[in-house]
């Protein structure tokens, strides 16, 4: 099996590469598609979030997988770069590595806040949508499958998630709270109406916020969030009005262009009076064109913003991460045993068959020479050719297991399959 991925995350790209490289639901279906059409005999998974972009691709054999050149020109085709401007800031990862790197994404070890449980959920949600687009997807389904299971072991094992603080959390409890002593007194509007708005807007009513207007182009969603959280909903014209009527906005679209330009904003600055506006800018691509935080009584916090209480929230789990990252390792070791157990099963099973076919043929035309004899010898000679081939077979099946548990080098295997003519 050949697994292939290509990506960027908050660890080495910055908040405007990774806008730049966001997919939102429709697109990464488009993508998905055109990626089949041009390779269809290789699986892909597309994970697109706030803080990482990852193109996942797995084949058989690596002449029907694309490279990771190719991988990383179809991402920059899709977004409308080249590959010269994105490579810079892409990872690559092959085979084992990227095999425990999923795992430790779908564990939340490689996530901007560690030990959050929203990764888990986009995880399946890129596999449930690849699936949905290329229904035959057994490499997929079993990495896939695999890292949900790992992430459950490091939930249950370990106490990573234990408190668990997400980018919310953060958002709310360390820099809201900063700019405003209370949230009982002030208007908060949140924009858009996912599974972030809803988690923000979740504390934002624990640390008592109670004047809540909620915006989303699709009116319905506004309205089934506020029936679970609660808040006003309102329609999507009312945003220029509720940007001057609110203190605090919580941005959490998947629109691929900003929703409040610097433009629009300076048609409202007048009618604000000075007041602060605190704005919490979560979506990527960003909601907030970053200038409007150049205006006086602006504080506007991107993600990015957040990573240094998220890196000091990482350190204060670091006693919980020797044991996480001993059960990716683990996991993986097995999971990787496990798949090139599975991908040489038919070879040595072809070898056998093929060692009985010859068996029993030089069995038969030696019992045809030997013509009547008593039953017994017939018997024990079926048990010495029986025994011979088996212990014929022996060596090579034991050579071959060895390989496999201690090199991901097949050379044995491929040199076994061209002896034998098991191709």
């Amino acid at each position: 099996m050949m697994l292939q991925i290509v990506g960027c995350s908050h660890h080495q790209s910055s908040i405007d590469v990774r806008e730049r490289l966001a997919f939102n639901e429709e697109q990464a279906a488009l993508f998905l598609q055109n990626f089949y059409a041009a390779f269809p005999k290789s699986e892909a998974v597309l994970l697109s979030t706030c803080n990482r972009t990852e193109f996942y691709a797995a084949s058989k054999t690596p002449d029907t997988n694309p490279s990771s050149n190719e991988m990383k020109t179809l991402l920059a085709d899709a977004c409308g770069l080249t590959y010269t401007e994105i490579n810079p800031f892409l990872f690559d990862h092959r085979d084992t590595d990227a095999i425990r790197h999923l795992f430790s994404v779908a564990a939340s070890l490689d996530s901007m806040v560690v030990g959050e449980s929203q990764i888990l959920a986009q995880v399946k949600r890129a596999y449930s949508l690849a699936s949905s687009l290329n229904g035959k997807m057994p490499l997929t389904h079993q990495i896939f499958q695999a890292a949900i299971k790992v992430a459950k072991r490091v939930a249950t094992e370990t106490n990573i998630h234990s408190n668990r603080v997400s980018i919310p959390s953060i958002a709310i409890g360390d820099f809201a709270r900063q700019v405003f002593e209370r949230l009982d007194n002030k208007r908060i509007l949140v924009i858009g109406a996912g599974e972030m708005a809803e988690e923000t807007l979740n504390y934002v009513s624990y640390y008592g916020g109670r004047d809540i207007a909620i915006i989303n182009r699709t009116r319905d969603t506004a309205a089934e969030l506020s029936n679970r959280c609660g808040g006003v909903v309102l329609d999507w014209i009312d945003l220029p009005n509720q940007l001057t009527a609110s203190d605090m906005v919580i941005s959490t679209t998947g629109s691929t262009e900003p929703i409040v330009t610097d433009d629009l904003y300076r048609e409202i600055v007048v009618t604000r009076q000075g007041r602060p506006l605190f704005v919490l800018d979560l979506a990527i691509p960003r909601d907030f064109e970053p200038r409007i935080g150049d205006h006086e009584n602006v504080y506007l916090y991107s993600i990015d913003d957040l990573q240094a209480q998220c890196e000091y929230n990482r350190k204060s789990r670091q006693s919980y991460w020797p044991k996480a990252k001993k059960i990716i390792d683990q996991e993986t070791e097995i999971f990787v045993k496990e798949m090139i157990h599975r991908s040489k099963g038919p070879t040595i099973a072809r070898l056998k068959n093929q060692a009985a076919q010859v068996k029993d043929a030089e069995l038969q035309r030696l019992m045809n020479k030997l013509g009547d004899i008593p039953e017994q010898h017939r018997e024990e000679i079926e048990v010495a050719f029986h025994r011979l081939t088996n212990k014929l077979l022996h060596p090579p099946l034991e050579s071959l297991r060895e390989e496999s548990e201690e090199s991901e080098n097949h050379q044995l295997f491929e040199a076994i399959k061209q002896l034998f003519k098991l191709d």
